[in-house]
């Protein structure tokens, strides 16, 4: 089942992304990711872990989402 993630969500994982693979993740953005995971379950009444793999999964897998 995909879930269907906000896009502001979406975005700061992908610069929580750019900053792993750069080596230079700050506490401040994975706090916003972390957050903004814990808030949309919350909202959307799903698991923390499945927004989480979701939301990864859209992020740096593209290509297994197209398919």
């Amino acid at each position: 089942m995909a879930i269907d993630l906000p896009p502001d969500l979406i975005e700061l994982e992908r610069s929580a992304w750019a900053e792993i693979q750069a080596g230079e993740l700050t506490v401040p953005t994975a706090l916003a990711v972390h957050e903004g995971i814990a808030a949309f379950a919350e909202q959307a009444k799903l698991p923390r872990l499945d927004v989480e793999m979701g939301l990864k999964k859209i992020v740096r897998h593209p290509a297994a989402e197209a398919a």
